[in-house]
Order: C-alpha cells, then sequence, then structure tokens
C-alpha cells in the first residue's frame, strides 16, 4: 500500500484577515457570514454542500456538550450524494499540492463543521485504493481520535480496544 502525504488543510474564521500563505479559501457554511460583502472575503469557492443541514446546525446549536454527536451526524450526512460530490472536489483541490483554508463564521473553531471537514479532508484513504470517496467510509472514522478505525485508533484514545459498529 502506497502512503499518502497528509494534506495540508487549515481552519480560519472568516472574519480573519485574508493571508497569502492560506491558499485556496473555502467557505464552508451553508449561510453567508454576518456582515461581511462577498467581494471582502477573498474567497476561491462556497462549498455549501458539504456545510451540516440546516436542521442539523439547529439542533446543534454550537453547542460543544452535543459535539460528538453532532460530529458522528454530520459524517453521515457527508456520506449523502451531493455531500460526497463536493468533498470529492475539496479533496481535488487539497490534493493539488496547495494549502486549502476552509472558513466558517463558527466562533469555537475547536467544536466546529470545518474541523471535523478538515480532520475528514486529511485522512490517508486514497479514492483509488478505496474504491470511494472517504465520505463512503465515514461511519470508520473514529469520533474520538479521527483515525480510521480498522487501522487502530491514534495513542492516548479512549476508544481503544473497542470494536465500532
Amino acid at each position: 500500500m502506497r502512503l499518502v502525504p497528509p494534506l495540508d488543510v487549515r481552519v480560519r474564521r472568516v472574519y480573519d484577515a485574508p493571508s497569502d500563505a492560506d491558499g485556496a479559501r473555502v467557505l464552508v457554511d451553508r449561510v453567508w457570514p454576518r456582515g461581511l460583502r462577498k467581494d471582502a472575503l477573498r474567497l476561491d469557492d462556497w462549498a455549501k454542500d458539504v456545510a451540516p443541514s440546516s436542521d442539523l446546525r439547529k439542533w446543534y446549536g454550537h453547542d460543544p456538550a452535543k459535539f460528538d454527536e453532532f460530529r458522528q451526524r454530520y459524517l453521515g450526512e457527508l456520506a449523502g450524494g451531493p455531500q460526497r460530490a463536493a468533498l470529492g472536489q475539496l479533496r481535488a483541490l487539497a490534493a493539488s499540492g496547495q494549502p486549502v483554508t476552509l472558513l466558517t463564521a463558527t466562533r469555537d473553531l475547536g467544536h466546529s463543521q470545518a474541523t471535523v471537514l478538515a480532520r475528514l479532508l486529511r485522512q490517508s484513504a486514497e479514492p483509488e485504493e478505496t474504491g470511494g470517496e472517504a465520505a463512503c467510509f465515514a461511519h470508520l472514522v473514529c469520533p474520538e481520535c479521527g483515525a480510521v478505525t480498522t487501522e487502530g485508533h491514534r495513542p492516548g484514545c479512549g476508544q481503544d480496544g473497542k470494536v465500532h459498529g
């Protein structure tokens, strides 16, 4: 099996000043961020289809206590047709070798869909080797450490040794 170098995927707030180091800048929110003009964002793409559904976003309400459940539900949504296609486009952009910066209006980046998405994009599985996009295997991603569970958990993960179904 050929090892794939990790993809350079970053997460930033849309309200932070753009940087030349950002590479491709992609908004991953379903709704346009408040108070920003479209021409002020220096945006390369707006990937609405990879954003959580409105129902999931409203249920979550950015409550850190709900984050683990949100992450699992969001990964499930990413296995859908339009979401999987949009995720494939993001993966191709990241695989081009340039950095990709996922932008979100969320204040708490550590508990955001952008962080979940970045972790998923950084997965080492290649579509050619696995027979599909990474979202097809979203159910195999450990919600605790982000590792593909069939390959084992990362050191220190609380789920290590548990079987996921």
